[in-house]
Parts: C-alpha cells; structure tokens; sequence
C-alpha cells in the first residue's frame, strides 16, 4: 500500500528504493517513542502539482525536534526541495508526505546523539474516509501538556490516539474522540475538531489541542467570510446540542461527524458552514504558496 519496487524514499541525505531501507530496531524511537514526524500534502493543481503549506509543516517539524532533543541536520529550504523531489522521482501528483526524524539506536532514557531523517510519501485518499463518520467519546484521555509536548507531532503521543480509534472500532463507531483531564473535548485520534450552533462555529481552545496547521487555514478562511470563530474550552453536552460538526487535518482534510455517541445531527451538511469550508479549502490547497515550484 505505502511503496512498491520502484518507490524510491529519502534517508539521511541519499535516495534509495524503498525496499532497502532500512533502521535499528535499537532505535530509542522504536522503543521508547522519542522521534517526530509531519504530514504534508501535495495536490495536482493543473498544471503540476503543489504541497501545501511546506514551511509551516517543516518549521513544525524542526521544532518538535526540537523538544525531544533530536537536532534535524538540514535547514527548513533543504526539506522543502526535498519533498517537491520526492514528488518528482515517484511519479505523484496528489500524495501523502511522511517526514520522520528518529533516534540512532540508545536504550538509556536519555537524549540520543544519532538522529535520522526519513521521508516517503504514497497516494493516499483522505483518511479515514469520504463517508460521514458516527463517533464516541473515548474512555482515554489526551495527554497533559504538563507530561508531554502537545504542540508537537512526538511519535510516542500516538499511542493513546491508536488505543482510542481501536476502543471505538471494537464498540462500532468509526472514530473516537479524546477529552482531556479536566473533561473538556479536544480532539480526535489525528485530526482537530468544529461544531457549528446557531451560525457561529466553535473549537476547543488552543492549549490542552494539537495546533492544527489545517485548523489554522479554517480560521483564516472563516475570518474572510466574516464568519465567527470562538475558541474555547468545551463539554461534551455542547457537542452533543450541535447542529454539524467535522474534524479537520492534513489526512483528513474536512470530514463530516455525523453523530456522537449515537446522537446524530438534524442539520443538512450540504447547508452548513463545514460543507462551504470544504469547497473553499480544497480550492485553497491546490494553489499554495511556491506553486509547485521547488525553492533553490
């Protein structure tokens, strides 16, 4: 699903096929989760293709680095020319873009002086879907920014994402959605939430939330709509007196919630502010900064 024989993959500097790639199953990230990663995008605009957002994403990538101690050895321009490469040399247009920055091998717990850089990218529809997805709120929690950095995509945070999808799917609801210690909505397992009410939309707050690259472009599209944005901390009840709601990310782009924990949303979706927010943004995402050209 994710490469073939002919996919070629990027690490530590040289490029290789896929299929020969290798790492240590002695890495502290394997074992202990300290490494980080990205998810970008790239979108055939017609006349090539785009990624969208490549400098936030890989400023973000190089900051979360940051946090656990693994120093990325190539400068924010360098990963950019790198992804639009990777691009080129499999033949995609639309495609996932995976950065990874991993630890050498360390069984301490303590910082690793060997870091890798990886990246790979497939075609990859949204994720976990097109259709409208029936949710619950999950029994595990997000972790506290006082355990862990939030603000960033740490291998390790995954974990309770993972449990929370897979304690969903068993109990038959397509995804989960994760409160924090104070009982407050958050998230979703990979993607940051919307509810609408009464023609303003809403979001948890930033803080106890994974900052959403994607999130940040709703807003930024909202407020050239004139359309109220209010971030703050919220219940489950408030969820559930909604009238739509969505998650929003880089896999998933905007999908659809068609109802929490078996109570389902009257309003029809193609009415809604999330329906106008998807239109807009798949316009938005094809013709983004660089155009699709790669910087030198």
């Amino acid at each position: 699903m994710y490469f073939d024989d002919k996919t070629e993959v990027f690490l530590n500097g040289k490029w290789i096929k896929a299929k020969d790639a290798q790492a240590s199953i002695f890495s502290q990230t394997l074992h202990y989760g300290t490494g980080v990663f990205e998810g970008l995008r790239s979108y055939n605009n017609g006349n090539g293709f785009n990624i969208f957002r490549p400098l936030e994403h890989f400023e973000r990538l190089k900051k979360s680095s940051e946090r656990v101690f693994l120093k990325v050895p190539y400068s924010t321009e360098e990963l950019i020319n790198t992804a639009y490469e990777l691009i080129d040399r499999n033949k995609l247009t639309n495609a996932y873009i995976r950065p990874l920055v991993f630890a050498g091998p360390n069984m301490m717990l303590s910082p690793s002086s060997e870091v890798n850089v990886f990246m790979t990218a497939w075609k990859w529809a949204k994720y976990p879907g097109y259709e409208p997805l029936n949710c619950m709120i999950s029994s595990y929690l997000k972790p506290s920014p006082k355990s862990t950095p939030i603000d960033a995509k740490v291998v390790g945070n995954y974990s309770q994402a993972t449990l929370a999808s897979a304690e969903a799917k068993s109990l038959g609801y397509d995804e989960a959605i994760l409160l924090d210690m104070d009982g407050n909505i958050t998230e979703g397992p990979g993607a940051n939430i919307f509810y609408e009410k009464d023609g303003v939309l809403f979001t948890p707050k930033l803080g106890n939330i994974f900052p959403g690259i994607t999130r940040k472009t709703l807003i930024e599209i909202c407020k050239e709509l004139k359309v109220e944005v209010v971030e703050k901390d919220i219940k489950p009840e408030e969820l559930y007196k909604a009238e739509t709601a969505f998650f929003c990310g880089t896999a998933s782009e905007i999908t659809r919630i068609d109802s929490i924990n078996g109570e389902h949303y009257k309003k029809d979706w193609e009415e809604s502010i999330g329906h106008i927010l998807h239109i807009l943004y798949q316009q938005k995402v094809m013709f983004d900064e660089y155009q699709g050209l790669t910087i030198v």
